[in-house]
């Protein structure tokens, strides 16, 4: 009886924690541009401080060297209080991404 006791008020407190700031996170900012045809764009932020941004585009149609090129940038504040930004592109030569605290290729 006692173990079921003490398994009980686990179980109360576990539920009884408060939620992350992440998991009570809202859409505060949503736009979207995509018709399908010239290329797509589109923003989203919320209220914990994370926010994208992406566009594509389809280069040199109807070529042999035809691609989708894509653009965009994300961010979000890291557990030490910096605001971490990662811009990227990604297209026939790969995923591309530039920060401040990403490696650098020398």
């Amino acid at each position: 009886m006692l173990q079921f006791i003490v398994l009980a008020l686990f179980v109360a407190v576990a539920i009884a924690a408060p939620a992350t700031p992440d998991g009570d996170a809202q859409i505060v900012k949503y736009e979207s541009d995509n018709i399908g045809v010239d290329g797509f764009s589109y923003a989203v932020e919320t209220s914990n401080g994370i926010s994208q941004s992406e566009s594509g585009v389809v280069k040199n149609p109807g070529t042999e060297g035809e691609a989708i090129e894509v653009r965009g940038e994300y961010s979000y504040p890291g557990p030490d209080g910096v605001i971490y930004r990662v811009r990227y592109i990604a297209n026939e030569l790969g995923f591309q991404p530039e920060g401040d605290h990403l490696p650098k290729d020398h």
